[in-house]
C-alpha cells in the first residue's frame, strides 16, 4: 500500500495496537504440502515464509505456550465441502489420503499439541477452537501460515471476533502473490489485528520467562 493510505487511515484513527496480553498461544494456520509442492493448484511460492514459521514454531515451543495447528480436511468425495468446495474445486487436494493434505516437513504438530480439522477457511468456523482457548486461559492468538487473504485473514478476523487479541506474525505469513497479501495486511492491521515480526515474538515471549 502507498504511504499516502497508510497516512490517510492513520489520520482518521485505524491502525491502533491492542498489545500482545499475558497468555498467548500460536496458531500455525494449515501450512501443508498443497502450498509447496510445484504440481499443486495451490502452490504459492512461500518456501521463505515456511522457514520463518519453523523458526517461530520452536520460538512457541521454547516459550511453553498452547500451539494449535490447523488443516483443511475433507472426506473423500467431500460431501462436507459445502458451498467453499463447490466455489474451489481445486480444494479436493484437501480430502482424506491426499499427500499435499500432509503438514510441511518441519511443520508437523508435536506430542500434546492441538490440531484442528476444518472444512472453511476460518479456523474458528464449526470447529472447537474458541473453546478450547477459553478453557486454557488464552487471551492472545499469535497467528502464522497460509495463506495471508484467504485461512489467515479469515482465522485472524474471528479471533478478534471471540474476544481474543488478534496478533498476524507479519513474516511467517504468506500468499500467492504480494497484491493480496499486502493488501490484506493492511487491512487487517488498521483494523483487526497487530502486526509483529518473528523476532518480536521472540522478545515478547522471552520477557515472559
Amino acid at each position: 500500500m502507498t504511504q499516502g493510505a497508510e497516512q490517510n487511515y492513520r489520520a482518521s484513527g485505524f491502525h491502533q495496537a491492542v498489545g500482545f496480553g499475558k497468555n498467548p498461544a500460536l496458531l500455525m494456520v494449515d501450512f501443508v504440502e498443497a502450498y509447496l509442492d510445484k504440481s499443486s493448484p495451490l502452490y504459492a511460492g512461500v518456501e521463505l515464509v515456511r522457514d520463518r514459521c519453523i523458526e517461530l514454531l520452536g520460538i512457541a515451543r521454547e516459550a511453553g505456550i498452547h500451539i494449535f495447528h490447523s488443516n483443511v480436511s475433507y472426506r473423500p468425495g467431500s460431501p462436507d465441502g459445502g458451498m467453499f468446495r463447490r466455489k474451489l474445486p481445486l480444494l479436493k487436494v484437501f480430502e482424506e489420503g491426499s499427500p499435499l493434505a500432509a503438514f510441511a516437513s518441519g511443520l508437523e504438530p508435536a506430542a500434546g499439541e492441538s490440531v484442528i480439522s476444518k472444512q472453511y477457511a476460518s479456523a474458528f468456523f464449526a470447529t472447537p477452537l474458541a473453546s478450547s482457548l477459553t478453557v486454557l486461559g488464552v487471551d492472545s492468538v499469535l497467528i502464522a501460515g497460509v495463506t495471508t487473504s484467504g485461512c489467515v485473514r479469515a482465522s485472524a478476523l474471528d479471533a478478534l471476533q471471540h474476544g481474543f487479541r488478534s496478533i498476524v506474525v507479519k513474516d511467517a505469513v504468506g500468499d500467492r502473490h504480494p497484491d493480496p497479501h499486502e493488501a490484506n495486511l493492511f487491512d487487517l492491521q488498521a483494523k483487526y489485528s497487530d502486526l509483529v515480526s518473528v523476532n518480536e515474538v521472540r522478545e515478547y515471549l522471552e520477557s515472559r520467562k
